[in-house]
C-alpha cells in the first residue's frame, strides 16, 4: 500500500493503562495537519487496533504505552500485522519508553517512538514524511479537509 490521497492514521491505546491526553494531543495534531485520524480509545488489544487498522486503510499506527508494556504490545502488534499481510502499515510510537528500551523496539520494526515532550509539529513533521516516502505516484489528489473519527472533545 502507499499512501494516496489524505493520510489516515489509526491512534491507539494498547493494554490497560488509561492515560490518554497524549494520544488526543497527537491525534488532534495529526488532525490539524489535514490527516484523517481514527482514535480506538482505551483498552484496546492489539487485535483490535491491527483489525481497526486494516479495516479502515489505515496507512500508520500510532501507539501511545505509558503502561511499560511497551516491549510485548508493539511486538504483538507488529506480529499480528505480519500474519495479516498488513505489515505495509507503519507502525509508531510514544509514551515512557526506556531510552535502552528504543534500539530493540525499532530492530524489530516499530519505525519511531517520541518520548514525554517531543512537540507534536515534530511527530507530525514525521508522519508525512516518512509516508510521503511511501507514496505511490497518482493523478491529482482530491481537496479533504481535516477529520477525526472517535476523538472526543476534551483535549
Amino acid at each position: 500500500m502507499g499512501v494516496s490521497g489524505q493520510i489516515r492514521v489509526v491512534v491507539a491505546k494498547p493494554g490497560l493503562d488509561g492515560h490518554d491526553r497524549g494520544a488526543k494531543v497527537i491525534a488532534r495534531a495529526l488532525r490539524d495537519a489535514g490527516m484523517e485520524v481514527i482514535y480506538t480509545g482505551l483498552h484496546q488489544t492489539p487485535e483490535q487496533i491491527v483489525d481497526t487498522a486494516i479495516q479502515e486503510d489505515a496507512d500508520a499506527i500510532g501507539l501511545s504505552i505509558l503502561s511499560g508494556a511497551h516491549n510485548t504490545l508493539f511486538a504483538r502488534v507488529l506480529e499480528l500485522l505480519r500474519e495479516k499481510e498488513a505489515d505495509d502499515i507503519t507502525v509508531f510510537g510514544g509514551g515512557i519508553i526506556p531510552e535502552a528500551d528504543i534500539p530493540p523496539l525499532k530492530a524489530a520494526g516499530v519505525a519511531e517512538i517520541f518520548t514525554p515532550g517531543a512537540p507534536t509539529t515534530d511527530v507530525v513533521a514525521w508522519v508525512r514524511a516518512t509516508l510521503a516516502a511511501r507514496a505511490e505516484p497518482e493523478g491529482p489528489a482530491e481537496p479533504s479537509g481535516p477529520t477525526v473519527t472517535g476523538l472526543t472533545t476534551e483535549v
